[in-house]
């Protein structure tokens, strides 16, 4: 595979079964420096799939080459075959950071936690949702084309789900935790 070297050389380039091409010929451009910054200065911003390449990794600068648009992150002393699975991954859009810079991005925060799963239903969220709005179970079952009896056990199930004694409970747990 052809890949384009921005920077400093990089080692075992040859030995990992890349050569080294134009830019019009890359399949993958390698941004390499000491330092990620210094990587990134030597390419232009969205130069895509990117592979920056530094003597130094940390968290931050990690944070940095992946918002200027690089897939994959990783330290020049890599083994040949560490930097060429980055490169494939890079090629095929697929992010490659090292361990320990993934877990101080995760540890730091830096990498938004998912929101958690609603413990709902599809069915529950939208009776919910109308119950919070005041509509009673006949007018519930009406807006859903539903039995009232159906409605009357959608709420037995989500008032036991989110543990609440009540409609109102119900509506102002479901509120506090951002079901509604």
């Amino acid at each position: 595979m052809n890949v384009c070297v921005r920077g400093t050389a990089v080692p075992g380039l040859g030995e990992a079964g890349f050569t080294p091409v134009a830019d019009a010929d890359a399949a993958v451009v390698i941004a390499a420096g000491p330092t990620v910054d210094q990587a990134l200065a030597a390419c232009r911003q969205g130069e895509r799939p990117l592979l920056v390449l530094a003597d130094t990794v940390d968290p931050a600068g990690a944070l940095r080459a992946l918002r200027a648009g690089a897939l994959a992150v990783l330290e020049s002393t890599s083994d040949p075959e560490r930097l060429a699975a980055a490169v494939h991954a890079a090629r095929h859009g697929e992010g490659r950071l090292p361990y320990d810079v993934l877990v101080g991005l995760l540890h730091h925060g830096a990498v938004p936690a998912s929101r958690p799963r609603s413990p709902l239903t599809a069915r529950q969220t939208a009776v919910l949702a109308l119950m919070a709005e005041g509509h009673d179970n006949a007018s519930i079952a009406r807006t859903l084309s539903c039995s009232a009896h159906t409605v009357k056990n959608v709420i037995y199930d989500l008032m036991a789900r989110l543990q609440v004694r009540n409609r109102s409970h119900a509506v102002a747990s479901a509120v506090r935790a951002g079901l509604i």
